[in-house]
């Protein structure tokens, strides 16, 4: 409590002194949950440094408020008839923040870097893409082994990202230390789990849309101690306000708050082949997980956690998404069934399961309500809560039974999906791996119409929901509050501040 304290009044002086030179420079400080991981787009994983990306790294590609895929450092895209190339033309006059500019060969470059680097995060979002040519100082064409529905969607976040090669090639794999992209605000400093700073770029291709001088991120885990800090004056604005924290946000004339549901999940993943925390009933036996899974009221936890604003599911996409399957609605808390099937399985309880929970308000809260809903089907939850950062490398590690664990989303369903889903594929902790999974992933890939693929992730959604390794829980609300200082903030679902066009007054 003293350390909280602590950081209101640091917040609280650093305003002050904000304040003293406003009329110097515009400075806009943003709370964040978590400190962001590595800020190199090519081996990047977490939602917060999205947020910061969002400021620093322009895309070939974004999207709006209603989803659609709209042009940023592109200009137009062309699809070859068979869909296997996909020719972009880029947009003239634009510069890296170390003054470099871009062209086609910086964007081949940035490309053949996520699909080339070691550890790259990328490659399996844009592993189709089997060579970038260039077709001429502006233009570029995307030649892909096979068609690949989802690409100007994975264009649309960290793979569609543009870093200048003079200084990728001069910092090697020291780049995140100093990234140098061609966004709206260049890299400033970066203090680790107290600050990241960036300030506007002169050159930048859309400066007469960037209004805010300066820009800092300020990690606060605590969403109490961030929404103190917004209060005070210490934040302009702050990312996962409490669904319990509503109504005090909409009662503060002060304040406004942006509402949107979001593309992204929250899941139970289970940890079936990765080590040998593996082996246990849980991970090797999926009548034990549909038990588990049977034990869970999830709209119960929506009402007791998040005071019935977040969305209850049990898939990788919200209940009002195209490509949700009505087939497979949400199934009921059933205890009897699920003590059933764990006789059935010959299992005695309780069966002890070691449950690593990021840290977190509502985090702790849901997995608490978990623990609880599960011992009455006989399941003995020991709770272990980790930092955030800590809990991916224990993810990659396979340090863990059960993991409770959130996705940001993607506007196509292949990105909510394939990158846990898939055999070896990045984000995939739990070791899963199911080569009639991954084939009908590919499939869903090669089509382009909408229909089509929904039929196909029918049957992946069959089969995964009955022997997979994740028991989808909601979808939260993008929940952002904001000061009444800043003006035309747009809620977009993806979650991601936009600061083009953003004022403070």
């Amino acid at each position: 409590m003293k350390n909280t304290f602590k950081r209101i009044a640091l917040s609280v002086a650093f305003a002050a002194v904000a304040g003293g030179s406003a009329l110097a420079q515009s400075h806009l400080r943003v709370g964040l949950a978590e400190d962001p991981d590595v800020l190199d787009p090519t081996l990047a994983r977490t939602y917060v440094g999205r947020i910061v990306f969002s400021s620093i790294c322009d895309k070939l590609f974004d999207i709006d408020e209603k989803l659609n895929v709209v042009p940023q450092l592109a200009l137009s895209h062309e699809t070859s008839p068979d869909g296997k190339a996909v020719t972009i033309k880029l947009r003239p006059g634009v510069k890296f923040h170390d003054g470099e500019a871009f062209n086609a060969e910086a964007a081949k470059y940035s490309l053949d870097r996520h699909l080339t680097m070691k550890a790259s995060f990328r490659k399996p979002e844009i592993g189709s893409v089997e060579k970038v040519e260039i077709v001429d100082p502006m233009t570029i064409r995307l030649v892909l082994k096979e068609p690949f529905s989802p690409l100007l969607a994975q264009l649309t976040d960290r793979a569609g990202m543009m870093v200048s090669p003079k200084a990728a090639e001069a910092a090697g794999d020291k780049f995140a230390l100093k990234p140098v992209c061609a966004g709206p605000y260049k890299f400033v400093e970066r203090v680790p789990q107290d600050r990241i700073v960036v300030e506007k770029f002169a050159d930048y291709w859309n400066k007469d849309h960037v209004l805010i001088d300066k820009i800092t991120y300020l990690p606060i885990v605590d969403s109490t101690v961030r929404l103190a800090n917004l209060k005070s004056g210490g934040l302009d604005l702050m990312e996962r306000v409490l669904a319990t924290d509503i109504k005090e946000v909409r009662d503060n004339p002060k304040l406004r708050l942006s509402k949107a549901v979001s593309l992204g999940w929250f899941a139970l993943l289970v940890n079936v082949a990765n080590g040998p925390k593996a082996d246990n009933p849980l991970g090797k036996d999926a009548r034990v997980r549909r038990a588990f899974e049977l034990s869970i009221d999830r709209e119960a936890l929506n009402q007791v956690v998040f005071n019935g604003e977040f969305v209850p599911g049990n898939q990788w996409v919200s209940p009002q998404n195209f490509y949700y399957q009505q087939a497979f609605p949400i199934p009921k808390r059933d205890v009897a069934k699920a003590k059933a099937l764990l006789k059935e399985a010959g299992v005695s309880a309780p069966l002890t399961l070691d449950f690593m929970v990021p840290n977190g308000p509502e985090n702790r809260a849901v997995a608490e309500i978990i623990q609880s809903m599960a011992a009455e089907a006989g399941f003995d939850v020991k709770l272990r809560v980790t930092e955030f950062a800590t809990s991916i490398k224990q993810g990659e590690e396979g340090a863990f039974q059960l993991y409770l664990f959130g996705w940001s989303g993607r506007v196509d369903p292949d990105g909510n999906s394939f990158i846990i889903q898939a055999c070896k594929a990045p984000l995939n902790f739990g070791g899963y791996c199911d080569k009639d999974v991954d084939a009908w992933h590919m499939e869903a890939r090669s089509k382009t119409d909408p229909a089509e693929r929904k039929k196909i992730y029918e049957k992946i959604t069959a089969k995964f929901l009955t022997e997979g390794n994740m028991l989808f829980l909601y979808h939260p609300q993008v929940l952002i509050a904001y000061s009444d200082r800043l003006e035309d903030y747009k809620p977009m679902p993806d979650g991601l501040v936009r600061v083009v066009g953003l004022k403070l007054k």
